[in-house]
């Protein structure tokens, strides 16, 4: 696709003679009807329409290809003077509303104007945007994707199932035809909407060669996972019918503009190919964010993790949910035919925000899993960071070098966290660990740093992101400590360092010179014996 396409310039390029037509008869005949601002006017004479400019087009949606819209327009209109005593005239402004509707199967051939009013402020039933690509807000989602479940899948709603995607397709009258489809796995999947001469890698012949195409024809590539993290073919396969159901008049405009377009191609990084501007960025976003709530929906979702979680613990004889969450996040994946990383994330939407420390890797190195307290952390945030960063940070940013120099803070696991005995202690190899206690208390003892994405994907797809930094990641992070409301050390962290300084203090006051003294006195002062 070619970008933003606009059904307002549409309009205006092909329709604006019969709405001019129209309104001009509207005001002719509904004159009295108008409250036309008349300055100088004593007795109206002859009323008569001079000029019109449109000024927006809202659009509805209707089922199939169909489509209402109301044309808004600013229509001049010319008074005389009907006291033949005056030679007076007055031009007004009245704004109108025209109502049409058409279809973009037949290329909107059968246009229609269905009245005219004049114009009052309102919201269409089902609005599109001026490319037609429907609004979804953020906290529809999930409503959006029970719609998509009840029209195509419906028994998905009643008990937690994977989905049959064959069946979905077929429903939706698509076939799906699992092919390279380039070289170099930059696209990993794409939908036709009319037939097509297209062209295709063939890794036999190690080169492109053109196939007939029809529509309705979803082409998957194997080797190309979603987001390359974040799914992999079965999300392709839901993310395409996902297009052809809320897309297609979007596809259409485009062709009205443009009668070769034929498909919507997807790429690894999470756009539409061909297409660089907002309304593909939306297209792509509305697909990516609905493929996996289509394939989870919530309350299933959680119908199986509640189920998975008791399982789990009564097998490994835990109570707490940070040692079963990372078992439970593999089998639900599994479950329901979807990534790791896809359910991690539902895990998050459905509220187990323990989930948000689990599979993560920096450096390479596997962090073990760590949870805190319900809204710790902004979604841009994370209390884990590389040696690298941590060095980094550590010498050139004055906030934390304070706090890293007087031995306030140490960088144990990934993390920088408070030096204390209930936060850190040695393993049985004498290295420096975090306590069990620290791990499930992440918000009480660690610093929080700001997370940027520095490569790798667009900016619409940070959320995902923050939570994809697996050994598979692709994408680069800025990490920086800011010192701030947000980040400040808790009250509790500054009196407990504060309590030990000053235990520590007089533990030391109280040393005599004996060592085996001294040695009696630590050990029971620290509560360490031998047996």
């Amino acid at each position: 696709m070619a970008g933003d396409r606009s059904f307002t310039d549409y309009v205006k390029s092909r329709f604006f003679n019969d709405l001019y037509s129209a309104a001009e008869e509207y005001v002719e005949q509904n004159w009295e009807a108008l409250d036309l601002d008349l300055r100088n006017i004593h007795q109206v004479g002859e009323v008569a329409m001079s000029d019109m400019t449109i000024k927006f087009v809202s659009v509805s949606d209707l089922p199939d290809l169909k489509i209402e819209f109301d044309v808004v327009v600013d229509a001049e209109i010319g008074v005389t003077e009907g006291d033949y005593h005056y030679d007076e005239y007055d031009i007004c402004n009245q704004w109108l509303s025209i109502h049409c509707t058409g279809d973009l199967a037949s290329n909107l051939d059968d246009f229609k104007i269905t009245s005219i009013t004049p114009y009052q402020k309102g919201k269409m039933p089902r609005p599109l945007s001026d490319a037609l690509v429907p609004y979804i807000y953020k906290e529809d989602l999930d409503k959006v994707a029970l719609d998509f479940l009840r029209k195509y899948y419906p028994e998905a709603l009643k008990t937690p199932m994977p989905l049959d995607l064959s069946k979905l397709a077929e429903r939706m009258g698509l076939e799906v035809v699992i092919r390279d489809i380039t070289e170099d796995l930059s696209i990993f999947g794409q939908i036709y909407f009319h037939d097509a001469e297209a062209e295709f890698y063939d890794s036999e012949a190690d080169q492109l060669v053109k196939t007939s195409v029809k529509a309705r024809t979803i082409f998957v590539d194997p080797k190309a996972y979603f987001m390359r993290n974040l799914g992999a073919v079965n999300n392709t396969i839901v993310h395409e019918c996902v297009h052809w159901d809320k897309h297609r008049k979007a596809f259409e405009l485009e062709r009205l503009y443009n009668t070769s377009a034929s498909r919507i191609r997807c790429e690894t990084v999470g756009g539409i190919k061909d297409g660089e501007k907002d309304a593909t960025d939306w297209m792509e976003w509305q697909a990516n964010s609905l493929a996996p709530r289509i394939q989870m929906p919530l309350g299933m979702f959680k119908t199986k993790a509640f189920e998975l979680i008791k399982r789990f613990q009564k097998e490994l004889g835990t109570t707490e949910l940070i040692d079963v969450i990372e078992p439970v996040i593999v089998a639900l994946g599994t479950f329901f035919g979807v990534s790791r990383q896809a359910a991690k994330i539902r895990m998050i939407d459905a509220g187990y925000e323990e989930a948000i420390g689990t599979f993560t890797y920096i450096d390479g190195r596997y962090v073990k899993p760590h949870s805190f307290k319900k809204g710790a952390l902004l979604k841009n945030q994370t209390f884990s960071i590389g040696a690298e960063d941590a060095a980094i940070q550590s010498i050139t940013n004055a906030e934390l070098i304070p706090l890293v120099k007087d031995g306030s803070y140490l960088y144990v696991d990934a993390h920088f966290v408070l030096n204390h005995p209930k936060y850190v202690a040695q393993n049985l190899f004498g290295e420096i660990e975090l306590t069990d206690y620290a791990r499930t208390h992440m918000d009480e003892c660690c610093l929080i740093f700001d997370l940027s994405v520095r490569a790798g994907v667009r900016e619409r797809y940070h959320r995902e992101c923050f939570l994809n930094r697996d050994e598979a990641a692709i994408i680069s992070f800025d990490i920086v400590y800011g010192k701030g409301y947000q980040h400040a050390k808790p009250e509790k962290q500054k009196a407990l360092l504060a309590r030990m300084l000053a235990e520590n203090a007089r533990m030391y006051s109280e040393l005599p010179n004996s060592y085996t003294t001294c040695l009696k006195m630590v050990k029971k002062w620290r509560g360490i014996t031998y047996k």
